[in-house]
């Protein structure tokens, strides 16, 4: 066997050992040839055509292989363990690309008895870098373009390309970029936007589920921009040059002089004029209802009608409200549509069944999902079920997910993706959760109904009131193709937005409101539900980065947001991890803890209090628990109205302060303090063993809303912080409105506060 794949996976940050490298090669520069054979073959020989019809052979080098930025194959999941014993080898040659605009290639091998076998040819086109002034078409009343920055990555016929760069004066900060765990200002750096599954570690790998081609550009004047494409962009942030911040997008066009390629949208402003002119393009946020803002409960090994129930209890006994259960672990693991153990006949047409198709044994997970819905109701709390967009094909499908399959097929509902002869074929899911999977496509109106009408029983029978919209990140490559014609350079990152509004829809088509949660998205995703920042290791590096992906998601937009309270993987945190992040989750739009599957090996490894109170042995955890979230309880009125005015006005609900005092450049010596709404001063304790902690006060009067003392701002102060306290500052003219708040929740008498 000898397999070359001209454009790889496409993987965004990782290249395969069969691909070419680059794929769109330039004319003079390297370019990478590989190819992946089995373990019988000894020598691999590239014959290349450089476009003169003169054929000259040059013999690859064996090199290990490579599996999507891999050494060797893996993953959490069977099938990724049955990869990694395969036997293959990895070939590659590095060559310089042909001058011509067209060259071919193709590969034979010899295997150690004798035989060979070849590669068809492939053909590929040498790009040159050419000044294009037109390239860019600048939106706004000041361009900032830099005159004859402008360039074009051009073939004979077509752009792949445009380079550019703006202006960045000295002074100047630059945050954003949609979800970026890793700093506020990303002055002196580089990155990109293109939507990945980073799993764990999202703040050392730099990589995000949510970028956006959006920023803010702060200090003087104040100004923001951004690249109206779907395509992958890259930002040098005045790291090679630091008078310039340098882009780099994706085309793909017919090249012609004069004729502009990309847009550019440039807003002149403060950070809130900008990000309202922003939102005014692509759509503003809408209102959730109050119980968003409640505790929303989780774990992985919730996965029968007894444990949720039991759980549910466990909030009631310990005096720790709960607006919401996340149920994960609902489903067959198969369709996503059915509880398991439920029973019913298979709809051969792959259509939609309804509750009364099913019947669901007494002895079963599920009993009687209505009556726990019902009964979850009847305490005030909301049902969220988990979803992913992909019909699995690893074990092969049986029963009604194979009819799903096939009805899926026929109905030509799904993504598709281009065959090495032109043709397509189904999309088969080229990452390393759920591989092979076949992907609906719902970007199409058709496709997405016909994907959530067999979800529509759930809302609308059992009760369900919104989706954890998870896995929207699994669209990779160029060459697939959606049902519109659509290629997946421009496509891809629109799939997280579609599928969390195909979601939305349907809740809302039943009545409901739109809430879905989701961890993947791009520009376009503001308008559709909440967000949590992705999969993380209980550590104090994953919290600091949490903060850092909250406050830049909120800078563009993003309303409803937060985090697996202190983590959800790997070893439980400790008790003071858990208790200072559970403080600052407080003053987080979105308040939730959730746990991975643990095998329900002992101990546990729940994030419930009660869980990290008895393996810690820590007596603290409960008491501080119960308190945080009393205090929630009583800030609803407040967080329900602050975020009406948020939709409203496009000044963030949980919002850097840079927003409300972008000339006082001290607040950039503490970047993770925050606003919420606009009353509310937020210091989060994130360094393990701190005693006390330095909070910078802009300017106003304050109010420690634990003490009632009042301190003057523009300075500095070092406060105790005991591990039942997170430093929080009101301003001095709402603390009347807000104090009895503070003091139902922290259960004390605001007549009995030291106001001296």
């Amino acid at each position: 066997m000898i397999r070359h794949r001209p454009f790889g996976s496409g993987h965004p940050y990782a290249v395969d050992t069969e691909q070419r490298w680059p794929t769109k090669p330039i004319a003079g520069a390297s370019v990478a040839l590989g190819v992946r054979t089995s373990g019988d073959i000894r020598e691999v020989v590239m014959h290349l055509d450089d476009g003169t019809g003169r054929v000259s052979e040059h013999p690859l080098e064996r090199v290990v292989r490579s599996n999507r930025g891999r050494a060797e194959d893996g993953g959490h999941l069977a099938s990724a363990q049955a990869r990694r014993a395969r036997a293959a080898d990895g070939w590659r040659i590095d060559v310089a690309a042909p001058a011509r605009a067209e060259w071919r290639y193709r590969f034979s091998a010899a295997r150690g008895d004798g035989s060979a076998e070849a590669t068809r040819w492939f053909t590929a086109s040498s790009s040159t870098w050419a000044a294009a002034p037109d390239a860019v078409r600048v939106i706004g009343a000041h361009s900032r373009l830099v005159s004859g920055s402008t360039s074009v990555l051009r073939d004979a016929g077509r752009a792949s390309r445009v380079r550019f760069a703006l202006v960045l004066a000295p002074e100047e900060r630059v945050t954003g970029f949609g979800e970026r765990y890793d700093r506020l200002d990303h002055r002196a750096s580089s990155l990109d936007s293109v939507v990945f599954e980073q799993y764990k570690s999202q703040g050392a790998e730099r990589k995000t589920y949510l970028p956006m081609p959006f920023a803010h550009v702060l200090g003087g004047s104040g100004w923001g921009f951004h690249v109206r494409t779907s395509r992958r962009v890259w930002f040098d942030v005045g790291e090679t040059d630091a008078r310039l911040l340098s882009i780099e997008a994706e085309v793909d066009a017919a090249f012609s002089e004069g004729d502009p390629l990309l847009e550019l949208a440039v807003y002149d402003g403060s950070a809130t004029e900008v990000l309202h002119a922003f939102l005014g393009e692509l759509g503003r946020p809408q209102e959730l209802p109050p119980w968003v803002f409640r505790l929303w409960a989780s774990s992985n090994e919730w996965n029968t009608q007894a444990e949720v129930e039991r759980q549910v209890a466990l909030h009631r006994e310990h005096g720790i409200p709960v607006g919401s259960v996340v149920i994960e672990a609902w489903s067959d693991e198969s369709t996503f549509t059915a509880f398991r153990d439920a029973q019913y006949k298979v709809r051969d047409d792959g259509g939609p069944l309804r509750l009364d198709d099913y019947s669901f044994p007494a002895d079963g997970a599920w009993p009687d999902p209505r009556a726990m819905t019902d009964s979850l109701h009847a305490e005030d709390i909301r049902l969220v079920l988990w979803q992913i967009p992909l019909l699995k094909m690893r074990p092969h499908p049986r029963g009604q997910l194979a009819a799903d399959v096939r009805a899926a097929l026929r109905e030509g509902v799904l993504v598709q993706e281009t065959a090495p002869d032109g043709t397509l074929r189904p999309y088969r899911n080229r990452g390393w959760w759920f591989p092979l999977s076949l992907m609906p496509d719902l970007t199409d109106d058709r496709s997405a109904r016909w994907w959530t009408d067999k979800r529509r029983y759930l809302v609308e029978e059992v009760g369900v009131d919104g989706f954890k919209t998870d896995g929207g990140e699994h669209a990779w490559g160029s060459d697939l193709v959606y049902l519109d014609g659509t290629r997946g350079d421009e496509g891809n990152s629109r799939f997280p937005v579609a599928y969390a509004a195909a979601y939305g829809e349907l809740l809302r088509s039943a009545g409901k409101a739109p809430v879905t949660f989701s961890r993947a998205g791009f520009t376009g995703s503001q308008s559709h539900g909440a967000f949590w920042a992705g999969d993380e290791n209980s550590t104090w590096d994953a919290f600091r980065w949490s903060l850092n992906a909250g406050l830049s998601a909120a800078a563009c937009g993003i309303v409803y947001w937060g985090w697996d309270i202190a983590g959800f993987s790997g070893p439980i945190p400790t008790a003071e991890l858990y208790l200072r992040a559970l403080a600052a989750s407080t003053f987080v739009p979105v308040m939730q803890y959730h746990s991975e599957f643990n095998a329900h090996r002992v101990p546990s490894n729940d994030r419930t209090p009660w869980n990290i109170a008895e393996q810690t042995g820590d007596d603290r955890v409960l008491p501080v628990t119960r308190r945080f979230v009393a205090l929630r309880e009583a800030m609803l009125p407040y967080l329900t109205e602050q975020a009406a005015k948020t939709v409203r006005t496009s000044s963030p609900l949980m919002r850097a302060l840079y927003f409300d005092y972008p000339d006082d450049p001290k607040i950039w010596d503490r970047p993770q303090q925050w606003l919420l709404g606009d009353d509310l001063l937020v210091a989060p304790v994130t360094a393990e063993g701190a005693q006390t902690w330095t909070v910078y006060l802009p300017q106003g009067e304050w109010i420690d809303v634990w003490t009632g003392k009042s301190h003057s701002g523009g300075q500095s102060l070092d406060r105790a912080v005991p591990i039942d306290e997170i430093p929080v500052y009101a301003r001095s003219e709402a603390w009347p409105r807000l104090e009895a708040a503070f003091a139902e929740g922290a259960g004390q008498d605001p007549e009995a506060r030291d106001d001296a």
